[in-house]
């Protein structure tokens, strides 16, 4: 089906907006994937986003606006799923790695409530939820890597669970561009609000 087909048959028709309480949910922005020494931390795309998220970042804390970021790692094998992603099986997603660690630009230990993931969603097998209703979040804005992966997951799920999703376009980032923008296109049709940067910031500052 094309978009118009689509539009034809009302898909995008509403937008989700904004509730009363929003929280941003950074997924595996962490060395593997933000840093050139590794093979899947090579891409602009997603250093683009990482920038993207750190100005959004100096924007929402202040605000007092809820952090929520996770990295991926897994002891070994044992309990991973059975990933085709090559990467991920070179011992530089075990916990404790160097490449584990969340990339600086992103992460205040002391403001963000940090977790390990183990599978594509941040939702799935996470404390996420807890924090969330703790926090009276009604509204989630999801930044990170990568758009046609583990972002696209997070966004499901988001959904799934009734809250209201935007994705922050410019602070997700992909492999390479046609999968990030198809994705987005796809969830902005059915689950989420897809906004530029400015916008997210002008929503947060209440403008």
């Amino acid at each position: 089906m094309s978009s118009d087909h689509f539009n034809e048959a009302g898909y995008g028709g509403r937008t989700v907006g904004f509730g009363a309480r929003p929280a941003i949910l950074i997924v595996d922005f962490q060395l593997g994937f933000t840093h050139p020494d590794y093979p899947a931390g090579r891409s602009p795309h997603i250093h683009r986003a990482v920038e993207n998220t750190r100005r959004l970042l100096e924007v929402a804390r202040p605000l007092g606006v809820p952090v929520a970021t996770c990295n991926v790692a897994w002891n070994d094998e044992r309990d991973m799923g059975c990933w085709k992603v090559d990467s991920l099986y070179d011992g530089s997603f075990w916990i404790g790695h160097p490449a584990t660690q969340l990339d600086p630009r992103i992460y205040d230990p002391e403001y963000d409530f940090f977790f390990t993931k183990g599978a594509p969603s941040i939702f799935f097998g996470t404390p996420l939820v807890t924090f969330l209703t703790r926090q009276n979040i009604d509204t989630t804005i999801i930044c990170g890597c990568t758009t046609s992966g583990c972002i696209r997951a997070s966004v499901v799920d988001s959904f799934s669970y009734g809250y209201r999703t935007i994705v922050a376009e410019d602070c997700v980032g992909d492999q390479a561009e046609g999968p990030h923008q198809d994705n987005l296109r796809d969830v902005g049709r059915r689950y989420a609000d897809v906004m530029s940067l400015s916008a997210v910031i002008a929503a947060l500052q209440g403008a």
